[in-house]
Order: structure tokens, then C-alpha cells, then sequence
């Protein structure tokens, strides 16, 4: 037979009934998410190296992609049908900022919703990393150091 005590099994009674409250106590931070809509396709060198040179951004920002945020990533391959419709996928994600890399696909997000907020990549084609502008989406995505960004 099972021998507990009294003093053992008001412990685990106790214990049991403030697991919850502790588990919500030590709850993570909401995860970020973010949109990026491409004018490239997925094979693109150039898409390929802007991509990394987005997620190398943000980790230099302290968001690491599948911890605190999480990119959603749309190739519309220079086709304006595929920029409505991924602009609608994203939007529909209900993401705390899109970020677009042409022109026209910021029409296409604008059609989509006037409510999140767009970033749009200046391409130089100078290189990825330059062009790059995540230091705004520090700032939308309400990141704690965002007074010293410029």
C-alpha cells in the first residue's frame, strides 16, 4: 500500500495547485512577426543574399528568427498578380510590420491594408546589407533600445 503522509500529501496538494500560477508567471515574451514580401524568386542570388543579410540585421538587433521573431517570407518573382496575393496572404498573417522591396509591391500591400505598417528597402544595388533598412523595424516592432535609433 501507498504510505503518505499528511504532511507529504498536503505538500503535494500545495504544490500542485500553485504549478499554474507559476507557469504563467514565467510565460515567454509575445513572438514578433514579420512579413517580407520579394520582387525576386526564392533561387535569386540576390534575394538569397538580401534574406541573410536581413536576419544577420535583425540578430545584430538582438531578434533571433524562431525565438523572438519569426519572418514570413513571400518570392514574388516580378509579377504583380503574385504581389496582390502574397500581400493579402501576409496580411492576413496579422504581422507587427511587412517589409517590401519594390515599389510596386508596396501598392499591392497598401491595397491589402492601410493598419500594418510597411517598411520599404531602398535597392541600391550596392549590396544587401546597406540597403537594408531594419533599423525602423526595431522601432515598429516597439524594440526596448529604440530611442537611439535615428
Amino acid at each position: 500500500m501507498l504510505d503518505i503522509t499528511r504532511r507529504k500529501l498536503i505538500t503535494l496538494l500545495g504544490g500542485a495547485a500553485t504549478w499554474p500560477l507559476a507557469a504563467r508567471a514565467q510565460q515567454a515574451e509575445r513572438v514578433r512577426c514579420i512579413g517580407v514580401l520579394m520582387n525576386t524568386t526564392a533561387e535569386d542570388p540576390l534575394g538569397q543574399a538580401g534574406s541573410a543579410a536581413f536576419a544577420q540585421g535583425l540578430q545584430q538587433l538582438g531578434w533571433e528568427v524562431g525565438f523572438n521573431v519569426r519572418v514570413d517570407t513571400r518570392w514574388g518573382a516580378g509579377d504583380t498578380e503574385r504581389y496582390r496575393k502574397y500581400a493579402t496572404e501576409l496580411v492576413a498573417l496579422a504581422p507587427d510590420v511587412i517589409l517590401a522591396t519594390a515599389n510596386s509591391i508596396v501598392s499591392a500591400l497598401q491595397q491589402a491594408s492601410r493598419t500594418v505598417p510597411i517598411v520599404f528597402r531602398r535597392d541600391t544595388r550596392s549590396g544587401p546589407s546597406r540597403s537594408l533598412r531594419i533599423r525602423r523595424v526595431r522601432r515598429l516592432c516597439r524594440y526596448p533600445d529604440s530611442s537611439s535609433v535615428a
